[in-house]
């Protein structure tokens, strides 16, 4: 018989927890419009806590490979980074690496690939926070200018790509595919005991998440953060959930009403988020998970690289001053907003991520520009 000719080849890299809720809707999509798929993970969160439990929670499949990049400055891990994709990503010789996010391996990945000759795509392109103190502020620009294909979540990231000077024709709106995995997942985490067993009802805590550095690594920050989440405690008790590092730094300082857990799975993360009375967070992938639950969300920071979650979701960017962010809890406690969630974010994103890169991949000659702006359906 004669032998079937195998499908283009994506390489998919995952490397930090929000990669791995974003990989599965892609993967999918990727076999569904025929492609070979190949399975990365950088180890850049390498522990069964912050990164084992997801594949199971999310059905997605063991990494084909491993690179055990691990911990370190950001210099030291994008390098590690890098000098394990090159020689795999030469070894595999696909069509196309597919990056999310922003984070240090999408970034190394990212660069591997351009200098590679390899086509790139990046999806969560163009966010944009303006404050390029954050890390990821620099991983995303990067990113954005080293990918043949660039796809977007909302309006102003496309703004942000063209403004850029990115082709029109590589920037491809295609919605969210982190709410394709939550509305994929909602109903299991739902049904989910998560509550009874921490001795919580719906409606009655607030949930705490922090982790970026200007939080949790500037002392005086942190101070007056846990300051403010003492004060809001007492009108609704708080749960925070909390990464190895952010708890060290907490250490004896937290203020009662405020309860310290360990990390947790995704499906127990979206059962406390859809539970909360009030989310108070510095994440980027919260503030739109708690939008497309409808919870009212406080986002601890300057700026939001996702300002669609303010203009089309129940997001609000409050800072650090513990007088603006208790004041900001007591009014939305008060006077929570109405849910709402932003156009395209439906499900649907991975499928049409998956159409356009079959599109790409049977172009190979026509290079980052070849293919027109996907027509959302």
């Amino acid at each position: 018989m004669p032998q079937v000719a195998p499908g283009p080849h994506a390489v998919v890299v995952a490397g930090a927890r929000p990669n791995f809720v974003k990989a599965k809707p892609v993967l999918d999509a990727l076999a569904a419009e025929g492609f070979r798929t190949t399975l990365v993970h950088t180890g850049q969160h390498y522990d069964e806590a912050m990164s084992g439990v997801f594949f199971a929670e999310l059905d997605l499949r063991r990494p084909d490979h491993h690179l055990a990049a691990g911990s370190g400055s950001h210099a030291v891990q994008t390098a590690a980074v890098m000098t394990a994709f090159e020689p795999l990503l030469e070894r595999l010789e696909p069509d196309v690496v597919v990056v999310f996010g922003d984070v240090n391996s999408t970034l190394a990945c990212a660069l591997v690939a351009a200098k590679a000759g390899v086509r790139a795509a990046h999806v969560e392109a163009g966010l944009r926070s303006g404050d390029r103190s954050m890390p990821e502020e620099i991983n995303r620009i990067v990113a954005d200018h080293l990918c043949a294909d660039l796809f977007a979540t909302s309006p102003d990231a496309v703004e942000h790509l063209l403004r850029e000077g990115a082709a029109p024709r590589s920037v491809h709106l295609v919605g969210n595919v982190m709410v394709d995995t939550l509305l994929a997942r909602r109903d299991e985490a739902l049904a989910r005991p998560t509550l009874a067993e921490l001795g919580l009802r719906p409606g009655g805590y607030g949930l705490v998440t922090l982790h970026r550095p200007a939080n949790v690594d500037d002392a005086a920050a942190l101070v007056g953060l846990l300051g403010a989440l003492g004060e809001i405690a007492v009108r609704c008790p708080l749960v925070f959930p909390a990464h190895p590092r952010t708890a060290a730094r907490v250490g004896g300082r937290l203020p009662a009403g405020i309860r310290l857990l360990g990390p947790v799975g995704y499906l127990d993360s979206v059962a406390l988020q859809a539970g909360a009375r009030i989310v108070l967070t510095d994440s980027g992938g919260i503030q739109e998970e708690s939008t497309v639950l409808g919870v009212p969300c406080l986002t601890l920071r300057e700026s939001t690289e996702r300002p669609l979650t303010v203009t089309e979701g129940t997001n609000r960017v409050v800072g650090r001053d513990r007088r603006v962010v208790v004041t900001a809890a007591i009014d939305t406690l008060e006077h929570p907003p109405p849910p709402r969630r932003p156009a395209l974010w439906d499900g649907q994103a991975g499928r049409r991520i998956a159409r356009v890169l079959a599109q790409a991949v049977a172009q190979p000659s026509a290079g980052g520009a070849a293919v027109g702006p996907v027509t959302p359906r």
